[in-house]
């Protein structure tokens, strides 16, 4: 995403973990190589302090902040319901939700008419997942969040929208500690395409989104990226 991002002209921010510092400095290369800036922001999304923080630092050494895309996640799954605690719950809530909320908030100053709010959701926020419980439950929030909020920035000029991918290849998969060993060698596997999308197949419906010249009239919709899933009751 980010690298799309830079081949249309854009420098960028990207928050990461402290312990991403590799794969960051990695993006960064990519970006550079573009001929465009990358500024590395290492923290925790979890904390309000530091969403503000992110936010007031991108807009100052980048000279302004036209586009929020909200991308982080936590995905931690259960194979019983049992399995499901409130500290998980919390933690699944605080990165995949207040994250976007303070992230959104503290960007509302510097929007103006033609920038962009992304978020990403995904197809099981659509129809509900036996095993990614709260992590389904907490990306129907962000849908639901964006779409309340969308009215009010479309007044601003602004664009909100959200991204639904269907199965993908990144390292949450990996992260995931419930995930079975032979489940990620199946990810996907029920798209009609039998496969999950790389991200490169992904990222090109964010600079979509973020294009006021391609996307002027799209406002408060998912667009769902799911290689021919449609169930999603």
């Amino acid at each position: 995403m980010a690298l799309l991002y830079a081949r249309e002209g854009a420098d960028g921010a990207v928050v990461h973990l402290p312990e991403e510092q590799v794969d960051a400095e990695r993006v960064r290369a990519e970006v550079e190589e573009q001929g465009r800036r990358c500024l590395l922001l290492p923290g925790d999304l979890t904390d309000p302090e530091f969403c503000r923080a992110a936010v007031e630092r991108t807009a100052a050494e980048l000279g302004g902040l036209n586009i929020l895309v909200s991308n982080a996640a936590y995905l931690n799954s259960k194979l019983e319901l049992e399995q499901l605690t409130a500290e998980d719950f919390d933690l699944t809530f605080k990165t995949n939700v207040y994250a976007y909320f303070h992230l959104l908030m503290a960007a509302l100053p510097h929007l103006g008419p033609g920038d962009a709010v992304i978020a990403t959701a995904t197809e099981e926020a659509l129809k509900g997942s036996t095993t990614m419980i709260d992590y389904a439950a907490s990306k129907a929030a962000l849908i639901t969040l964006t779409k309340s909020v969308a009215t009010h920035l479309a007044k601003r000029g602004v664009r909100a929208n959200v991204v639904a991918p269907g199965p993908t290849w990144t390292p949450l998969n990996e992260a995931d500690p419930h995930m079975p060993p032979d489940g990620l060698a199946h990810i996907g596997s029920e798209a009609p395409l039998e496969r999950a999308a790389q991200p490169e197949e992904i990222a090109p419906t964010y600079v979509y989104l973020a294009s006021d010249a391609d996307s002027s009239y799209t406002v408060g919709e998912v667009i769902v990226v799911t290689g021919g899933i449609v169930d999603t009751r």
